[in-house]
Parts: structure tokens; sequence; C-alpha cells
């Protein structure tokens, strides 16, 4: 059953909601009366689970989903945010000390007009301070009712199960689509074998898989523009990938955002997809994705057009994937 998955022993929704791109990262922020627009059709879809974070807009995530709809359903939602990770004076500072992330927590709070949070993640491992001391603030929020359970973001089996020995972890999101595989590399066997739910962060691959983009369309501060894969020659080449892959999705009679996204669904019950869009008919035609039949010859086909072998240029610049604690291929 595609429908539904189990997220920190709550039902939720197989596909969330990640609401990054309405404040953060790429293209423009969306204008706030669009972006609640689009809140808003996400319930009406029946999407129960949102995903924010202390770092996108510096704040400015938070607050939008705070002021939205969502507060008035607040009971009917799984609200996720993330720490860890913040803007300090305009700049990204991971920071996973006890004391920053007690602060980052009650901020998050106060912003999202909440007296609790569903899921709180550590964004990304600070590697001066020792996993278990952050695990370790993060447990105690638990005992204070601030949060009701515990993720990682960007770790790696062995964080995950160092992490789970000192408190339950309910879910790691880790970077995972048909162009990026390293969950692969154990953690998705590790997940299984803990019970633990693997949320998928940028499962269209950025964009990549769900529509041809054009690059020069996109703001000098867009991320993307950073990432090796979407510079050149690893573009072109990468472009040639997407267009044998558009024409696999036209024969399933789906987008290509359904194949990327239903593909995802397929390869465990733990895995939970979070596509960001700031499209309303993108979202429609994510969610439909849940009530998809797509052949498995199809989905043979897809793992074999695009995986880690094929795909040219790293994930993350240089720079980044010096922050990050997940396996990593050969060459990365």
């Amino acid at each position: 059953m595609l429908q539904t998955r189990k997220l920190a022993g709550k039902e939720v929704m197989s596909i969330g909601l990640g609401c990054m791109n309405l404040s953060h990262a790429y293209n423009h922020p969306l204008p706030e009366k669009e972006a609640k627009a689009l809140i808003d059709k996400a319930l009406d879809l029946g999407v129960n689970h949102f995903d924010t974070a202390t770092l996108y807009g510096f704040g400015a995530n938070e607050n939008l989903l705070g002021t939205s709809s969502l507060k008035a359903k607040r009971s009917q939602i799984f609200l996720a945010s993330k720490c860890g990770m913040a803007g300090v004076n305009g700049k990204r500072v991971i920071d996973g000390r006890p004391a920053t992330i007690k602060a980052q927590c009650n901020e998050s709070l106060k912003r999202l007009a909440t007296d609790h949070l569903d899921l709180y993640y550590l964004h990304r491992r600070d590697f001066t301070v020792p996993i278990e001391e952050s695990v370790g603030a993060l447990a105690d929020l638990v005992k204070e009712g601030k949060i009701r359970a515990i993720g990682l973001s960007e770790v790696s089996a062995n964080t995950l199960q160092q992490a789970h020995a000192i408190h339950p972890i309910a879910a790691v999101q880790n970077e995972y689509s048909l162009w990026s595989r390293n969950p692969e590399l154990g953690l998705l066997e590790t997940c299984k074998k803990l019970k633990v739910a693997l949320v998928a962060f940028s499962p269209v691959a950025r964009g990549f898989l769900a529509s041809s983009i054009n690059l020069h369309s996109l703001p000098k501060n867009d991320i993307r523009l950073a990432m090796p894969r979407f510079q050149e020659p690893q573009w072109s080449h990468n472009q040639q990938l997407f267009k044998q892959f558009a024409q696999i999705a036209q024969q399933a009679n789906c987008s290509p955002a359904q194949l990327a996204l239903y593909w995802l669904l397929r390869q465990s019950d733990w895995v939970i997809p979070i596509p960001g869009t700031t499209n309303i008919n993108h979202l429609q035609e994510n969610i439909a994705t849940i009530n998809l039949d797509i052949a498995d010859d199809i989905l043979t086909q897809v793992t074999q057009l695009i995986n880690q072998q094929t795909v040219q240029g790293n994930r993350y610049p240089k720079a980044t994937l010096a922050e990050i604690d997940t396996e990593s291929f050969s060459e990365e």
C-alpha cells in the first residue's frame, strides 16, 4: 500500500510536503499569500506531514507555517523542524551544542505557534560536538514535552546506531532519489533494522527529475548553480539522461516527477519522500503519485538509466561534502 506510512509512531500520508523552497534555496521566495494558498491546497489534498527548519529563510519559513492555516489544524498534522544549523549574522552556521539546540527549539516553537514538535531533527552533525551530547539535548526536549520524537539529517548508518543507543531515533532525513543513492550504502538497511523512517529530501533530484530546467533562468543565489551536477560539462550529459527518463515516464502514462516519487516509494515501506514545490499544479501531481500503479519493468528501466554510475558530478560542492556525515561513493 502506497497511501500511508508510519512516522514516529503516527500514520502520515506517504508523501509529505518539504516547505524549504517556499522561503529558501531555490529561485525567489514565494510571496506570502501564494505560499499560504499552496499550504491550504496541500491540506485539502490530505497532506498531513509538513517539514521545515530553523535554517530555511533564517526563520522565515517557520514564521510562514506558524501564521498559516496549519495553526488551526495543528492537532491533525505532523509537524517537523530541524535544529543545529541556522543563519547567524547572515551566514549558515552548524552548531550542535546542547545549549544551542535547546535555544533553537524554543525559538522554533514560537515561530511555529505551537507548544510541541512531532519530530525534531539535528539538521547536521557538528563534528566538534560528540553526537551523544547533541542527542542528549534532544532527549531532554522529549522529557520536557517540547518535542515528541528525535530525528537526524544527513548522517551515516554508524552515526544512526550511535545516536539510537542514547535515545530512540524516529527518522533520518537524507537526500535520496534515483540520482542520489547514498542511503543504499548501508543507511537504508540500518533504518529497516531499527524501524527508523527514512525521510527522503530532494526526491525529484532538486527538480532535475521533474522537468527540463533552464539554468540561465535561475537567480544567482539559487543553490543548484553551485552544485557540480548542474554545472558544465556534467549538466549537458545529465540532461540527456533526463530526456530518456521523460520518455519512459510517457510510456508509463505518468509525469517524470511521479515516476521519480513512485520509484522511491517502492524501495521500502520505511521511505517517505517530501518533495517541495511552489506550484499548486505540481503539488497535485506529486500527491496523485500515491494512487498510481507502475509496472516493475518500468522501474527496472529507470533504475538502470539513472544511478550513481550514469549521473555525472557530485551532489554537493567539496566544502559541503566535508560538512556532512553520510556514506559516500568512492568518487565523491
